[in-house]
């Protein structure tokens, strides 16, 4: 990792200010104020591991505070950030839950209201992307200021690859890095899934589960790949286990992607920006791997073939533009 600051050489007035001034450029923005008015003294290091920021903040005894007020107005909502607390103890304070945390513990924040009390010690902190994390698990209201203890064997291989995967990065080519850097929030992901299946009521778990496994649908739709067995390992679960969930909500799982695929095709065939992609192409971007298969389950869904439905939406769009005057 690079230093990018240190408190080091600061006179003690300024040490607390300017710390305060890096937390809101990076992170969130925070108050920062240490017990009794003691000196504080801190360090920054920074990498950027594929496209994943981490941060390492070493600090004596802090307290950082961030208002609605100040949230509403400067925080970043498409940014998450999990804290692997490596050395000290914190007790933070967000969304309705008081998390604490013990060296080896993961527990993940968002740049909403909170307070964070910090023993001197020191932690990584990884930034990512909040649509992938929910994409993965449903809304974040489930798992922010989640502790996931290092008692957990899924957080204890998450840590340990996370500061290996630290250790090494500056060796890592580039394709290498963003590969590995994949892996380590996919750990992070496990950690907290395996975190939340013992916070809720099974039959809440398996509507979590259900939610997360239509958002990982949605987000790999173009795969061609995607199918039952491949969405039982993404989730975690046995291909039975899978199978068991959505038959309690009346579905099957071969079902659902097939019908996620065709809604996505209906909807690109009305579009008009879609319009040069030919049938072929349109087919292979909404997950089939062939055009037969494609024109065969869309006429059994839609009454026709693909072709003759763009014909029929194109003048029924026409017909629309010419009633309000907007036809060529």
């Amino acid at each position: 990792m690079q230093p990018f600051f240190s408190t080091d050489g600061l006179h003690p007035r300024n040490a607390v200010r300017q710390w305060r001034e890096l937390v809101n450029e990076r992170l969130v923005p925070a108050e920062i104020e240490t017990p009794d008015g003691l000196p504080f003294q801190g360090r920054l290091e920074v990498t950027r591991i594929g496209e994943v920021p981490v941060s390492h903040f070493s600090h004596t005894t802090v307290r950082t505070k961030v208002t609605a007020a100040a949230a509403r107005r400067h925080g970043n909502p498409d940014r998450l950030f999990a804290l692997l607390k490596l050395s000290g103890r914190d007790t933070v304070q967000q969304s309705d839950r008081e998390a604490r945390t013990r060296p080896g513990d993961l527990v993940m924040l968002d740049s909403s209201a909170s307070v964070l009390d910090a023993e001197t010690g020191d932690s990584l902190v990884i930034e990512l992307p909040r649509h992938h994390l929910e994409a993965q698990m449903g809304p974040s209201r489930l798992f922010i200021a989640l502790t996931a203890g290092a008692d957990l064997a899924s957080t204890t291989l998450a840590g340990s690859y996370i500061r290996e995967l630290v250790r090494v990065s500056d060796r890592l080519t580039p394709d290498a890095a963003a590969r590995m850097a994949s892996i380590g929030v996919d750990l992070i992901v496990a950690s907290l899934a395996e975190r939340m299946a013992q916070e809720v009521p099974r039959s809440i778990h398996g509507n979590v589960t259900v939610q997360r496994a239509k958002a990982h649908v949605e987000a790999h739709l173009g795969d061609p790949s995607l199918d039952p067995p491949q969405l039982a390992a993404a989730m975690g679960l046995s291909l039975r286990r899978l199978q068991e969930l959505f038959h309690e909500r009346g579905r099957h799982i071969s079902d659902y992607i097939w019908e996620r695929r065709l809604a996505m095709a209906a909807k690109r065939l009305s579009d008009p920006a879609c319009a040069h992609l030919s049938i072929g192409m349109l087919a292979y971007g909404c997950g089939f791997a062939s055009q037969a298969h494609f024109a065969r389950r869309f006429k059994d869904c839609y009454g026709l073939s693909p072709r003759d439905f763009r014909r029929a939406q194109r003048q029924d769009f026409q017909s629309v533009a010419s009633t309000f005057g907007l036809s060529s």
